[in-house]
């Protein structure tokens, strides 16, 4: 595979892995409550136009999502301390909790299809996850690099 199509590949796996470990876990919980979530968690909190920036969604969407995942305990909207015309989301202990288990649940139904990876695969795989976790960590201003 020539570098020009390593990182496409790597996008299109882990979109298939996503979506492979939610099908085999019967995890029916929407792609984008996992997304904001995770955000929360590694950003703080955030607008809602920032969030809906960020998953690459409509505000109006955001703002639904937002407020099923406040309804389920798992985010809380607070205004904004910069802007009162604006509020913030952050991710509550039950979001933060909620969040670990489904990490867990994909770690634990994706195991067996990696369980023939000799140690050198598993170094690759782990180097390859600290690169792209450097270069899609944000940035100052909450935007990925």
């Amino acid at each position: 595979m020539n570098r020009s199509d390593v990182i496409p590949s790597l996008v299109l796996s882990g979109y298939a892995l996503g979506r492979i470990a939610a099908q085999d876990a019967g995890n029916d919980a929407p792609a984008a409550q996992w997304r904001v979530l995770s955000l929360l968690q590694q950003s703080g909190p955030q607008r809602v136009g920032a969030l809906a920036a960020a998953a690459r969604t409509t505000q109006p969407g955001m703002t639904r999502l937002i407020g099923t995942l406040e309804r389920d305990g798992l985010v809380l909207r607070s205004p904004d301390p910069d802007d009162s015309r604006a509020t913030v989301v952050d991710i509550t202990v039950s979001g933060a909790d909620t969040l670990a288990a489904w990490l867990q649940e994909f770690r634990t139904t994706l195991a067996p299809r990696f369980a023939d990876l000799s140690d050198d695969d598993w170094s690759a795989l782990a180097r390859a996850a600290e690169i792209l976790a450097a270069h899609t960590a944000p940035d100052s201003t909450g935007e990925a690099r």
